[in-house]
């Protein structure tokens, strides 16, 4: 076995030992607090089965589940995702999340999953929420973003991408070619091209072609204002696999104007 070998079979090893040993721990840590808190183990290896491990039981998900919205977005971070500790989020049933999510790094600094804490805060909102009603105290807070929550991939993906028209008060074939493009520049923000075939799955969720949907994310790209956040090559073929590297090829011919695509 060469050095590159070596190196890759120990720093698997190493994942998995450290995997292996927040696992036994996650039931604990979920217990501590109670039944309004869920601990869940991610491995970013296996992106549609991201879930090593669950301790309670807040967002309904299980061994195998895949990641949700927040993961897919950590995953197209990589390895300048940074820990997001107290955020408050909305589950799709309504429960409101405080909620973290903490990178797991190698030896080498480079992220391959993430612990995740989420805590249902709703009967304490309520509760807020009369105590300051009763007291006169104004407004409540704003009203958090709305977090999919799923067993596999693609529901994940289509509960964003309807969520994103929804807001828009039109499906595909109501907007214009900006609004194509802002489309798929927020769905590229949210993380949702983070994890290989996400392409296909958004050009059926909108019905439009494969060669059509990379050409309008590539061009989204193009567009987008270079930030220190945004380094990734805007090239469709250059979307991540996250388990085994294996890229998805772009499709042959892309479309140069694909405003006229509402198939």
């Amino acid at each position: 076995m060469g050095r590159v070998g070596a190196t890759d079979t120990a720093l698997r090893h190493e994942r998995d030992a450290v995997l292996g040993a927040l696992a036994r721990i996650v039931g604990g840590l979920a217990a501590t607090f109670g039944p309004v808190c869920e601990v869940v183990l991610h491995d970013y290896r296996d992106p549609e089965h991201s879930v090593v491990a669950v301790g309670g039981d807040v967002t309904g998900r299980a061994v195998g589940a895949t990641m949700s919205e927040i993961g897919l977005r950590m995953a197209a971070l990589g390895d300048a995702a940074r820990d997001e500790v107290g955020y408050r989020t909305r589950t799709p049933s309504g429960k409101l999340l405080k909620s973290s999510t903490l990178p797991l790094r190698d030896s080498t600094g480079a992220v391959f999953g993430a612990l995740c804490v989420n805590v249902d805060v709703t009967a304490v909102d309520q509760a807020h929420a009369l105590l300051g009603a009763l007291a006169g105290l104004g407004a409540a807070p704003a009203e958090p973003p709305t977090t999919f929550f799923g067993d596999d991939l693609d529901s994940v993906i289509d509960a964003i991408v309807d969520a994103d028209q929804l807001h828009r008060h039109a499906d595909w074939s109501g907007l214009d070619r900006d609004q194509r493009l802002d489309l798929f520049r927020g769905l590229d923000r949210r993380g949702v091209f983070a994890v290989r075939r996400s392409v296909e799955q958004v050009a059926r969720r909108l019905g439009i072609s494969r060669a059509s949907a990379y050409s309008y994310l590539a061009q989204a790209r193009a567009a987008r204002p270079p930030t220190p956040d945004n380094v990734q090559d805007p090239s469709p073929d250059n979307i991540p696999d996250l388990a085994q590297g294996n890229v998805p090829e772009p499709a042959p011919n892309l479309v140069p104007n694909p405003e006229g695509d509402h198939a």
